[in-house]
Formats: C-alpha cells, structure tokens, sequence
C-alpha cells in the first residue's frame, strides 16, 4: 500500500495507511515514519500510527493500543458473522417452505389442467369457449400466486447468497490473521455484515398454493355459459387471526365457537370463503375434542367444539397448514356453566394485530346443544326456502355506522343499544368501555366512559337505557352493577353493587324503576333508581320463571316485562310483579324459532321485535307471540346481531356486532 499524507482533522480515508513490514509477518510499519512499527490505534482517525506520529500530527487524538484494537474488531467481525449465520436457518426454512408451496401450486395447477381437459373432453364443441375461459383464468391466477412466491423466493435467495458472500470474505480475513485485512475487511464488509443481519425479510409465505376448480357437470346445458370456477384466495396464515371467547376458555359439555379472519399479506381482509382451515382441540392426554369450521363465505370462518372434561388444552388453528397468527392457543375448560355474554377477547385479538383490525368477530359460546349451529349460515340462508319463509314487510337497511377500532364512531364488541325521545342513538361499546352517542340519522354526536373498576368508571359495558328524565343507565358486566349518568355523562350514582353477579342488558318500566337482567344469575332484578330493590324473579333451568343466560328486556304499553332468553331459545313475558305470563320460541332456523335470541325491542302497536344472534336476523312478532315478519337484512348481512332499540322516529336499530357497526332498518309498523 502506498502512503498517504494525513492531517490531525483528516477522516479515516486520509490517514495513514498501513503497510505490512517484510519479513515480520502481521506486524504493521508506518507509513509515515520508515521502519517504525504502529503500535498505537488513533481513535480520531480509526488508523494504526506509530509512537513518532503521537508525538506529531496525532499529539492532541485519544489513542489506544493496537493490539486492543485488533482485538476488538476481531471480537465485533466475530459477532457480526455470528448474527449474520444465525438468519441462515429462517432463510432455509423459508426458503424449504416456499419451494414446497410452489411445488404444490404445480401440482395443482397441473392437476386441475387435467380435470379441465377431461371434463370438457365430455361435452360437445360449443363448450370449448368456455374451456378456454376457466384455462386462461387459471393461467392468471397461477401466474399471479407463481410472481408473488418467486419474488419472494429470489429475494431470499439473494440475501442468503449475500450472506455466504460476505462471511465467506471475512472468513478469510478472521482466518488469515493479517492485521491489516482485519482492519480493512472490518471497514468494508463489517457495516455490510450488519445490515445483512438486521435487514427485515419476507420470511412468512405471501401466498398459497390454493388452486381449486369446482365443476358440475348436471345442468351444463342450461349453464355452459357460466361453466367452472377457478377458486382460490389470497389468505395467508401470518396475517389471518383469530378472536372469541373460545381461545381463551369454554365450560365441559358446552359449545364454544372461535371466529378466523382471513387475510392477505398485506393485512387486508379476505371477503370471499374457501380457504382451507383446519383447527384441533388436543386434550392433555392427546385425543382431539369434537368440532367443526363453518364457512361464512365473506372471508371469516367459525369453529365451533364441544370439550368433554375440564383441563387445560391446546386449541391450533392452521390455514393451510400453518398456524395463524397466535396458534396454538392456550385453553382452559372448566365444569362451572358462565353464561358470560358474547365478546372479542382482547388478548388473544392482540397477537393478531388487532385487533385490528383483529381481528376480531362474534365471540360468544355458540349456544344450543348441537356442535354445528347451521344457523350461522350468512345471507341467502334466511331466504333460501322462500315456500317457507314469507316476508310481507318490504323493509330496507336505511343506513349503517362503525368499523372496528377505538376511535370516534369505530366498535370493539358493541352489544347493548338503546334510543330516546329526543332523537338519540346509544351503544354501548364494550370492549372500549364507553358509550357512544348518535342522532338518528347517524352523526357521532359524544362519547363518555373511562376504564376502570371504581365508582363512575366502566369496565364492560354490555347494557344501556335511557330513563324518562334523561339519565343513562349502564349494565356493567364485569364491575357487577349498574351505573347511571347523567344526559350529559357525568357519573351520578350505581345500584345493585353486591347483588349482581353479570348484569347484561337494562331498560326502564313506566314506574321509573330500573330493570337489570343478571345474565350470570339468571335472575332479573328491578331497583328503584334510588337503589332500592323492587323485586326479583329468575332462577337457572328450563322452567317458565327460569333462564339459561338471559341477555336483553323490553317493556311493553302494559308494563310487562319482556326477556329473551339466549340459551334455552325463546322468549318470556311477566308481568311488573315478576308472574310468568307467556313464552315463544324454541331451537331452530324456522318462523318463529331462534338460535340464541338476544336484543328485544316493542312497538306502538305492542309487536315484539327479537334479535335473533344464531341465525343473524331480526324477526317480529304479535304481543301473543305469533310470527309475523322478518326485517329484510339480506342486502348487507347481519353478523350475530345483540341490542336493539326502536329509534324516535320509528326505525329499528340493532347492533351488529360481528361487523363493528350499528345498522338502523326501515321499519313498517
């Protein structure tokens, strides 16, 4: 190397530059000063010097000892080499992973070729337009999946060959022991080195091998038009996640369900079904509880389980074979019914993003004894035997409000709704603890509710009403009481403190007194707003004064007290002193029956407006319970409807809480 002229404010590239002197292996001369050894490091410079250069052009820059130095560096290249290897594993899985996917995706694609070509082989000549149709979308598709996985299969190939490339080049240097490779290879491949293995990579496949072609061959004569189907998604397992009370926990013998939301791999929502889910409840002694994956086909998928013994369980959710965010979850099962309503489990939604956007989706045990609740089914299902199932209501969804989030006129699990005279829309969002306030024609108007388990704080909020001189009252589910606010949200008193056990839904009678459905204890109890108790009626069972999770109640012009009665399927009336008066309903997808019914509502005229949570619908009824309609929902699905409320300017409101939104329907009374 030849010398270069250096100054005390030069940078490293000016300073001295190092030679090896002959014949004494790595020990280095100065440049500067002919036969003086470089003994010291300039920290200021980052070069080796010599005593004479301390003394003159480096007197005032702090120096160390060369061999220190040296040492150092050779410790960091080390580490840096270390970190770097340490990616290589990921790599090659990711690498492995990727390869067998695509691998797959050829496979398929040749495979679904060949069904093609068979099916079509079948039928006369004017099908091959349409043959070449489904060829040329499947070509499409594939070639979209096939640029996704290459990409991302050459960008790791790149890093990896980056990664061998450098440490190979410092190996050389860490193995040679020459001093002044150690130093130059630590100038030029070190920072690299870093880079290399801190740099953030596509580890996680960004697309599937999913390529399915669904063919009917009956009917394709009156069809061949629309013949075939090239069916896939975009759904990848790092993004899609799961939410529901289910992932954390579930009572022996009973249903539980858990909501997967599928998503690509830019987090986006997936709006169409099909994906390939599997999920499994693995018991400590390794036996797999019973189950199922429901497909809703909008991009989200139930399981729903019944587990046989108490204990701690593992519940793995995978989307093509691969777990998805969160999976395994940790599951506890224990004998004692809770009854507790439904919810979005927040810890479980965080470690998908959400919670995003987790998302999240209807959460609650899925009730009735059957582990499929053929209910669930969205849109068409409501309608799908029009001989049997007549609505001579034309009522149309008028408008919508909500997504998921925390912020102004955004839901996280919003279930108790309520509506006053002075043309004001209530939610009680309970995963936000607050309640949130609109007009009836939609516009955010407020919003009050602090968390917390103390006096005038919020903690799950699941139930609201308004009283006849304004005030708001709140079921709060996990502080066990009810609390009332002022119209303008200021916290005034608390009632049932001590005596509630899961007060879920409230409304007012015409005494003033307060009506609070203890969904826990199965119990209703009504207080005076003073606090004072009034009655109580209820107990656990299947009798006619006995609930199974009691959710919602309404009271009529003759102050009768009306109460859905989510797990035993029906609905109760009694009158203001807590005697049994009638029952409607039973289990099931028909007129008049439910899947869970939840938010209750009464009209003018005194007709029963139930929400129906299993089979996401609204129906309505006489004040004798006898089936009348339904509200029309088919345009924009309900997603396990909870509270709702008849609006001051005769609308019905309900909160739909699958979709993060509250809907209000026109309403023909």
């Amino acid at each position: 190397m030849e010398a270069q002229q250096a100054s005390p404010d030069s940078s490293s590239e000016e300073c001295t530059v190092l030679e090896a002197l002959p014949g004494k292996g790595t020990t280095l001369i100065c440049s500067q000063h002919k036969g003086k050894v470089s003994v010291l490091y300039c920290l200021a410079c980052e070069n080796a010097i010599c005593e004479d250069c301390k003394k003159g052009e480096h007197s005032e820059h702090p120096t160390d000892s060369l061999e220190n130095i040296v040492d150092q560096q050779l410790a960091a290249l080390q580490d840096r080499v270390d970190s770097a290897k340490n990616r290589l594993p990921q790599i090659r899985e990711a690498v492995q992973c990727l390869r067998d996917i695509l691998q797959q995706l050829i496979t398929q694609r040749s495979s679904i070729e060949e069904d093609i070509h068979s099916s079509f082989s079948e039928l006369h000549k004017t099908l091959d337009t349409r043959k070449s149709v489904l060829l040329m979308e499947l070509e499409v598709t594939y070639g979209l999946k096939q640029k996704v996985l290459q990409a991302q299969l050459d960008t790791l190939l790149q890093e990896e060959a980056a990664i061998n490339h450098n440490c190979s080049l410092t190996g050389e240097a860490l193995d040679g022991g020459n001093k002044a490779v150690v130093l130059q290879t630590h100038k030029d491949v070190g920072e690299r080195l870093s880079d290399l293995a801190s740099q953030g990579l596509p580890l996680q496949p960004e697309e599937n091998d999913q390529l399915d072609l669904m063919m009917e061959i009956e009917g394709l004569r009156k069809s061949i038009h629309n013949l075939g189907t090239i069916v896939t998604t975009n759904a990848v397992a790092s993004q899609s996640e799961a939410s529901g009370e289910g992932l954390e926990q579930c009572v022996v013998g009973h249903p539980a369900s858990v909501i997967i939301t599928t998503r690509d791999k830019a987090g986006g929502l997936c709006k169409t079904g099909n994906a390939i889910i599997s999920a499994e409840v693995c018991t400590p002694d390794g036996s797999v509880a019973d189950g199922e994956i429901v497909d809703h086909k909008n991009g989200t998928y139930e399981f729903q389980y019944t587990v046989k013994k108490e204990g701690n369980f593992s519940l793995a959710l995978r989307l093509y074979d691969q777990h998805i965010k969160g999976s395994p979850f940790q599951l506890k099962v224990t004998c004692s019914p809770d009854d507790s309503p439904p919810t979005t489990t927040a810890a479980n939604a965080a470690s998908t993003g959400s919670s995003d956007g987790g998302a999240r989706k209807r959460s609650a045990k899925s009730p009735g004894s059957r582990s499929r609740q053929k209910g669930v089914r969205r849109g068409g299902s409501l309608f799908s035997t029009p001989k049997k199932r007549v609505n001579p209501i034309e009522d149309d969804l008028i408008f919508k409000i909500g997504t998921k989030g925390r912020n102004k006129g955004e839901f996280t699990n919003l279930q108790g709704v309520a509506a006053c005279s002075t043309g004001k829309i209530l939610i009680a969002d309970s995963n936000n603890q607050c309640v949130q306030i609109f007009s009836n024609t939609g516009e955010f108007q407020s919003r009050f509710g602090v968390r917390g388990r103390s006096p005038g704080q919020l903690q799950r909020p699941t139930g609201v009403a308004v009283h006849p001189n304004g005030d708001i009252i709140i079921a709060d589910y996990d502080n066990k009481w009810v609390s009332i606010f002022s119209s303008e949200g200021k916290y005034k008193a608390k009632l049932g403190s001590g005596r509630l056990m899961g007060p879920k839904g409230v409304s007012v009678d015409q005494n003033g007194h307060v009506i609070v459905v203890d969904n826990k204890a199965c119990t209703v109890f009504i207080f005076q707003p003073s606090g004072k108790l009034v009655t109580k009626f209820g107990s656990r069972g299947i009798g006619d004064r006995q609930f199974a999770g009691p959710h919602f109640a309404a009271v009529n012009n003759n102050n009768e007290i009306i109460i859905t009665d989510f797990h035993n399927h029906s609905v109760k009336v009694f009158n203001a002193d807590g005697d049994f008066l009638l029952k409607f309903g039973s289990n099931g997808e028909g007129n008049g029956q439910f899947n869970a019914p939840t938010g209750v509502a009464v009209d003018v005229n005194g007709n029963i407006i139930v929400a129906d949570w299993g089979n996401s619908r609204i129906q309505v009824f006489d004040g004798s319970g006898s089936f009348l309609s339904y509200i029309n929902t088919a345009a924009d699905p309900l997603y396990g409807p909870q509270g709702l409320a008849l609006t001051s300017d005769g609308h019905v409101v309900v909160a739909d809480s699958g979709n993060h939104c509250f809907k209000v329907y026109r309403y023909l009374q």
